[in-house]
């Protein structure tokens, strides 16, 4: 079973991170680099900040990012690698305790992950560009973690709870953690125009469903696969 898992989350991982490295490369980084000209062109005066309101906007000159080209696309790979791995021996696991009756059955799984992952987090926390001041690292950290758990648990309860309180219960959870509200700076500023924060908000949303998407596919059709072998 362990052989079983770590095979479908390696395969469907790497498939699943190519897909989203390709979808960032032409549809997500152009809009981070048209971001980055304008903060870069700020006055200095414009570009520091002090206080809470700039708890997420620091800097800090020495430290090493990828250069733009091959470094950035690289970069984005391994990360996007890591974390779709990750993703994948989740589902995998899920899978173990129940398993999908067709491959189908993965794209609900994906868009669960994503709902969970995604979409409920950055409701509250949408995708930001560069140069767009934020809450304190800590607090947002805190409340994303505690978001993505209270959505987990929820559509949990909803969709396999038999007993309706359970199921209210579930209900009460995905709407908990923005009822509390996602930490905010005291100040919300952005040096790029809203246009383009818009834009990469829903080509963050969209990049990110067509991954789950796809992951929940590709490791569904490898797990089955591998029951056949």
């Amino acid at each position: 079973m362990i052989k079983r898992i770590a095979r479908t989350a390696g395969f469907s991982g790497l498939l699943a991170a190519l897909l989203l490295t390709l979808l960032q490369s032409f549809w997500v980084a152009p809009l981070i680099l048209q971001a980055e000209t304008y903060e870069n062109a700020a006055p200095t005066e414009q570009h520091e900040h002090t206080g809470e309101g700039a708890g997420g906007h620091e800097h800090d000159a020495e430290a090493w990012s990828p250069e733009d080209g091959w470094q950035r696309v690289l970069s984005t790979a391994g990360g996007n690698l890591v974390v779709a791995v990750g993703f994948a021996l989740i589902l995998a696991a899920l899978y173990s305790l129940r398993e999908p009756g067709r491959v189908s059955t993965g794209a609900l799984w994906g868009l669960g992950g994503f709902a969970v992952f995604c979409l409920a987090p950055t409701l509250g926390l949408p995708p930001e560009l560069p140069g767009t001041a934020a809450a304190d690292l800590g607090q947002r950290q805190t409340w994303w973690i505690g978001t993505a758990a209270a959505t987990a648990v929820g559509l949990a309860l909803l969709v396999f709870a038999r007993h309706w309180l359970l199921k209210v219960l579930g209900a009460a959870l995905l709407v908990v953690p923005h009822l509390i509200g996602a930490p905010q700076p005291l100040v919300h500023e952005s040096l790029a125009p809203e246009a383009l924060e818009a834009q990469f908000k829903v080509a963050s949303w969209l990049t990110n469903a067509a991954f789950w998407v796809a992951l929940g596919l590709l490791s569904a059709w490898l797990y089955r696969r591998s029951a056949q072998a």
